[in-house]
């Protein structure tokens, strides 16, 4: 959403704030929609899928042989992801920082997060920096073998089951969405805090 301030008597500001939900959350609910009536169902790990089996993992992996071609449209949420995220970075946000309770800043901060509560991603785990660091790399690699593993166990990825499932109203899907959910309290609650 767009916001003018004046900051003086003869200007104007431009602020930038996030969509509130009741914006945002038809507008989902309508791209679903769309997608359920030409048969199409959205998830971010299926477009991973189809990189692969583009790259030639079908001459590998037996999960990787299917028609592709048939999959290309799902490539442009790629490509949309990417413009998207880049445009609304750089062009539709004044802050790019998470609101963060105080306290959840000094609990990070305590950690050795000391980017916590200024940049949307801790710096410390995805700066450019991290690479140099040998435990951020070994966590950033663990971490995403344990998301692919989980995506394929799954069936699917966080928004495959939570956008596209649920909104088909699939049974696995909820399992799979409450699984995450568990999954991502353990994770912040007891084994975050014995990592870090």
């Amino acid at each position: 959403m767009i916001a003018l301030e004046r900051t003086n008597n003869y200007s104007m500001e431009i602020i930038f704030e996030p969509w509130p939900w009741y914006i945002a959350g038809p507008l989902i609910a309508l791209i679903m929609f769309i997608l359920l009536m030409v048969g199409k169902k959205f998830s971010m790990s299926s477009n991973l899928t189809t990189i692969c089996t583009m790259c030639g993992a079908d001459k590998k992996v037996i999960f990787f042989k299917f028609d592709w071609k048939a999959q290309r449209w799902n490539l442009i949420v790629i490509l949309g992801a990417i413009i998207g995220g880049f445009i609304g970075s750089h062009f539709l946000s004044n802050d790019t920082s998470v609101a963060i309770h105080p306290e959840v800043i000094d609990n990070l901060r305590n950690l050795g997060f000391n980017s916590a509560g200024k940049s949307y991603l801790p710096t410390e785990l995805y700066g450019i920096n991290a690479l140099t660091n040998t435990k951020s790399l070994i966590i950033l690699i663990i971490g995403g073998l344990l998301v692919g593993f989980g995506a394929r166990y799954a069936g699917g990825c966080t928004s495959g089951h939570a956008i596209s499932g649920l909104s088909n109203l699939q049974r696995p899907s909820l399992i799979a969405v409450i699984g995450f959910f568990i999954g991502g309290l353990l994770m912040v609650h007891l084994l975050f805090p014995l990592i870090f």
